[in-house]
């Protein structure tokens, strides 16, 4: 990884088997591959990228032609990735019960999020994505059905398997199934290049779809013509949609795998939390939920045995999920403890009166300059932008009425005081010091509109629950909208506004 690299996408595969030292039953090797290693975080890179480089070398995706594709979100991140790389727009449809953290990632990395129904389940998103591609003439990346989704886990997950193992004893290798893109693509070339391997695969215990020997019924193109009838809801996001995916259709048509594990949602979450604490590697409920898989193999196994499963992804993307309810935000009773044994810089006692004197000598340290006055009585004076807000820029309370204004679509006067513009001479030091002298308050932000001082975040928030603020903005000119059923304090940061 010390080498130079032509794009990011040049990063993707080539990730560690690790072993694991402290959980796996005593006289078991036990190793999981760490997918939480590609640039996007999930095994799922993999697939964008072969799944977009197959329709290029095809010609089925052209230049600026837009992408679409239905994803639980780890998909979606990965093809956001290859896309804003590659240049095409791309469109992810998602049901509304995945988590939150993902599709902010998706959008971030500039691709559009249509979310479906949570009733309507995978099927739901499926059925939307083919709906948009085929009216608008987008390409359907198809997941689900693309062999080349297959293929590239062939080309590169497979192999790293085999060559991480090469010369040793490999017994078991256990996967989930998702999209069946990984099942299939590195089951066929373990029965062809280690097939002593026993290959088993897992499924959510609640929603035994492959356990069920129920079929799948499907359209001609291999997308699902219904929901399959033994799914649940499950915890395991990106494990199990609500029908069999043909690439998994394919590994039971093939007898491409030995051993099906049923895998409660509890012990995937606890695996999770296990891995994290106890081997120091994170990742998600699906993770957990392979590596629940994988124990229960070692637990069967006989000494000497060698077993190795997929991690998928990280854990960062399930911070809104069951799996972190536990992990608290604010200090527990044994870190009060904690804080509480040294005298300083705690949260449950005021500063020491030196403190207090301190940044109060700091704050008389500017003098209050003509010049600043007169910028001061200036800014807030003009009736071209009547909405005037003197700012930190990174501070959390400035940022939540920048929020709000945004909300509101003002165009307001933002004077960062701390800025690198303000800096020389102190000038945003001379500026604050004639605010505290013209308002006689010393906090920031300090906002102003139409030259009435409304306060800070939480006296502007406070007027807007009032219907002050908005009487405010009519009087200057102000026209708003979306004020109806809001409450500002929502978008302060959780810890300055727990809910």
């Amino acid at each position: 990884m010390t080498q130079k690299y032509a794009s990011i996408l040049d990063t993707i595969g080539r990730t560690p088997v690790v072993r694991i030292n402290h959980i796996a039953p005593a006289g078991i090797e036990l190793y999981v591959k760490v997918e939480a290693f590609n640039p996007m975080g999930s095994v799922k890179d993999r697939l964008a990228l072969g799944v977009i480089e197959h329709a290029e070398r095809t010609g089925a995706l052209q230049p600026g032609q837009t992408v679409i594709e239905a994803t639980s979100g780890n998909t979606g991140i990965g093809l956001a990735m290859v896309c804003a790389t590659k240049g095409y727009p791309l469109v992810v449809t998602m049901a509304e019960n995945f988590s939150v953290e993902r599709r902010r990632l998706m959008r971030f990395l500039g691709a559009k999020v249509v979310l479906t129904p949570a009733a309507e389940m995978g099927s739901g998103m499926l059925a939307k994505a083919i709906e948009l591609a085929e009216t608008h003439g987008w390409f359907l990346c198809h997941q689900f059905e693309n062999e080349a989704n297959a293929d590239m886990h062939s080309r590169t997950t497979a192999p790293e398997i085999v060559e991480a193992c090469a010369g040793e004893r490999l017994d078991c290798w256990v996967t989930g199934y998702g999209t069946g893109g990984t099942l299939k693509g590195v089951s066929r070339v373990l029965k062809k290049e280690r097939p002593e391997v026993t290959i088993a695969v897992c499924e959510p215990d609640n929603s035994p779809l492959l356990g069920s020997g129920q079929g799948q019924r499907r359209h001609a193109d291999g997308t699902p013509a219904e929901s399959h009838t033994a799914f649940r809801p499950h915890l395991m996001q990106g494990w199990t949609p609500d029908f069999i995916p043909k690439l998994v259709g394919d590994v039971i048509d093939g007898a491409l795998f030995d051993q099906l594990l049923p895998i409660k949602g509890a012990d995937a979450l606890q695996c999770s939390r296990d891995l994290a604490t106890r081997e120091g590697i994170f990742t998600g409920i699906s993770g957990g939920a392979t590596f629940a898989g994988a124990l229960q193999v070692a637990h069967e196994s006989p000494p000497g045995s060698v077993i190795l499963c997929v991690v998928p992804d990280t854990g960062e993307r399930y911070l809104s999920t069951p799996l972190f309810e536990d992990a608290p935000t604010d200090m527990t009773d044994e870190e009060i403890t904690i804080s509480q044994s040294t005298p300083r810089f705690r949260f449950d006692e005021s500063p020491a009166d030196d403190d207090v004197a301190e940044v109060a000598a700091d704050e008389e340290a500017v003098a209050v300059t003509p010049e600043a006055e007169a910028f001061v009585a200036e800014s807030i004076a003009d009736r071209e932008r009547p909405v005037v807000m003197f700012a930190l820029e990174w501070c959390e309370f400035c940022w939540s009425v920048r929020k709000l204004f945004a909300h509101f679509g003002i165009d307001y006067n933002s004077i960062d005081i701390d800025s690198a513009a303000y800096q020389e001479n102190d000038w945003g030091g001379q500026v604050r010091a004639a605010l505290i002298a013209r308002t006689g308050m010393p906090t920031i932000p300090q906002i102003f509109i139409g030259g009435q001082f409304i306060g800070g975040a939480s006296e502007t928030f406070d007027a807007f629950k009032a219907g002050e603020l908005q009487q405010a903005f009519s009087k200057a000119g102000v026209g708003i909208s979306g004020a109806e059923g809001l409450d500002p304090y929502d978008f302060l940061p959780t810890w300055l506004h727990p809910r």
